[in-house]
């Protein structure tokens, strides 16, 4: 995983209940700041989304740890970007990083893939244009 292809990144404020009996982040917790950094992230790339009409669901989460996170760990960071997008998905992809001596170090890698929904109708249904559109232009730009 290249981490210079991420655009987004949003810092992870740890907290002590994040911790296990291990002294480091439970596995479980990943999840948690792979929550927080895509919803961060779909407000950055789609500011008009309205989250009471234009839903999703999570319908797959793939998640690889490569190094523990310590609470000692400095500036952990949850990267985002699109992968990739379907008719009525798309997939996120997620680094979480943190800094020692100024290099970045890498503790888990991962996707979701996310689901269009009609919460009326209860069913998936097509992206709409103008996300698709936003999400699209929000990647090509490179900062």
């Amino acid at each position: 995983m290249n981490l210079e292809d991420f655009k987004f990144g949003i810092e992870i404020q740890m907290r002590w209940k994040d911790l296990d009996a291990l002294g480091h982040v439970n596995n479980a917790t990943y999840l948690t700041y792979l929550e927080i950094a895509r919803s961060q992230y779909i407000m950055a790339a789609c500011p008009e989304w309205n989250w009471q009409k234009d839903m999703f669901l999570i319908a797959n989460v793939n998640l690889n740890f490569i190094k523990e996170i310590k609470l000692t760990d400095q500036h952990v960071k949850v990267l985002v970007r699109m992968s990739s997008m379907g008719n009525k998905s798309f997939v996120l992809e997620y680094g979480i990083v943190s800094e020692l001596e100024g290099t970045q170090v890498q503790h888990a890698f991962g996707t979701t893939t996310q689901i269009m929904f009609d919460m009326k109708e209860r069913k998936s249904i097509a992206i709409p244009d103008w996300i698709r559109e936003m999400l699209t232009s929000y990647e090509a730009i490179k900062s």
